[in-house]
């Protein structure tokens, strides 16, 4: 069987035993089509907003409305992000708001700001220029524009958002696109204009899920939503886009959180069939190529923690545990040079160097190095003032690392320096072919084989 497999920025030719199955992982039942009039259906979706009050019955003269959207590590390239907020501005005007009572904030979280010729790439230069200073990226450690809510009862969740939400009349928030079950809901406001107090109630090892039914995270942050909402004033509404592809958006939904929710997953369901129903077997060895792309490296490049665990494990690493043995073999094919950019993501070589030689237990990780990287006052500093990721993020990025309580082992094919991969107790092959005879050695000649083929993922990435 021969195939192309992703190869960082390129493909690399492979030959693969005939007993291989491919995966189509991310293989939708139908291919959604894109919208032929994104802005009118938005408008249409703001003008009968689901489960809440049209706009004109929230707003007036004088009221403070904020509108949040997704940061560009949302895989959403086209112009959704812009379009939803003129055509909301459209009505707000029509209610009586003056845009000099409007806030437009980019709902970073823990990932890095844009500066402001970045975030006229994500809803363009004349909206960036419009609003000036009030057109800005959340700040998780501005403890003068944070507001701590409390404890939500049911389990003792820390709820904490920007101040601008809690002091607004409504804030408007457009999710541009969902990764199957992750995005969306709550996420928006509970996540992307929050802080690590809450943010670790959820973004641990076992606490993040894509999964479009009992999502465990989402019921975390549903129970953080409801509880935010019981104690301000502030009304919520969302814009939620589904993607039909990465320039493209093929349904809009607009209205309360849960409505849109859950209209986005009857959608969303129809289209991603469950990893675990795409075969009935197991199998010894689970093959992927790694992209050199990362939502994470938006505007910048690739690391070895972002190739070789945060991507290779995490978001591509879904089938290890849905199809593979227990201590089944992960083949990684990536070229994963090993640079870094300092300037965006400053605590991922420290982390490399000082927490990865010491473990690559995700659990431990997080129990030993938490606090250690949440508080870093230098890195913080970057975060807040030089457009880097706060210091924490390169500890999350470690979490995928839990799946290697599932596989065996690791091999990264075609790497270009063995010792990138042995940094982290990986094993180095010269290509396919060598990973291939290193499996049959571990697992008998006879092993069992699945080729994962994830959707290509843009190389570079020009808004």
């Amino acid at each position: 069987m021969q195939l192309e497999i992703p190869y960082g920025d390129a493909f690399v030719k492979a030959e693969l035993p005939d007993r291989a199955f491919v995966l189509p992982i991310g293989g939708q039942i139908k291919k959604p089509e894109p919208l032929d009039d994104l802005g009118a259906a938005i408008a249409s979706a703001l003008d009968a907003p689901l489960g809440m009050a049209p706009l004109p019955e929230l707003v007036g003269p004088g009221s403070k409305v904020v509108i949040a959207f997704d940061d560009a590590t949302v895989a959403q390239f086209g112009p959704v992000r812009g379009i939803a907020i003129h055509e909301t501005l459209r009505r707000l005007k029509n209610a009586g708001v003056s845009r000099d009572t409007v806030t437009l904030i980019c709902a970073n979280a823990l990932h890095r700001k844009f500066p402001p010729e970045e975030l006229a790439a994500i809803i363009g230069e004349d909206l960036v220029k419009e609003f000036g200073e009030r057109c800005f990226c959340h700040d998780a450690e501005d403890l003068d524009n944070l507001a701590y809510i409390g404890q939500t009862p049911e389990h003792g969740y820390d709820v904490e958002v920007s101040r601008y939400v809690v002091d607004a009349d409504l804030l408007i928030y457009v999710t541009a696109a969902h990764g199957r079950g992750f995005s969306g809901g709550w996420k928006s406001v509970c996540v992307g204009l929050s802080t690590f107090r809450s943010i670790r109630h959820h973004h641990s090892p076992d606490g993040m899920s894509m999964s479009l039914k009992d999502n465990r995270m989402h019921k975390v942050l549903d129970e953080m939503g409801a509880f935010l909402e019981s104690k301000i004033d502030t009304s919520i509404m969302k814009i939620d886009c589904i993607e039909a592809g990465p320039l493209n958006i093929s349904r809009v939904f607009a209205g309360a959180v849960a409505e849109c929710r859950n209209a986005a997953l009857e959608v969303l369901e129809e289209q991603y069939p469950p990893r675990r129903s795409l075969s009935g077997e197991k199998y010894d060895v689970i093959l992927y190529g790694v992209p050199d792309w990362s939502p994470y490296a938006i505007f910048s490049h690739m690391n070895p923690i972002l190739t070789l665990i945060s991507s290779g494990l995490g978001y591509l690493g879904g089938t290890i545990q849905a199809l593979g043995k227990p201590g089944c073999t992960v083949i990684m094919v990536t070229p994963c040079p090993e640079r870094w950019d300092r300037v965006h993501h400053p605590s991922y070589p420290d982390v490399w160097e000082n927490v990865l030689t010491e473990s690559t237990d995700a659990y431990d990780i997080e129990k030993r190095y938490t606090e250690q990287y949440a508080t870093n006052e230098e890195y913080i500093d970057k975060y807040r003032n030089h457009y880097a990721f706060h210091p924490i993020h390169g500890i999350l990025a470690t979490q995928p690392l839990k799946r290697l309580k599932h596989a065996g082992r690791v091999i990264v094919a075609g790497i270009e320096d063995p010792a990138v991969a042995e940094h982290i107790g990986f094993e180095a092959a010269e290509d396919v072919a060598m990973a291939l005879k290193r499996a049959g050695e571990i697992h008998g000649p006879d092993y069992s084989i699945a080729y994962a083929q994830h959707p290509a993922a843009p190389t570079k990435v020009t808004m």
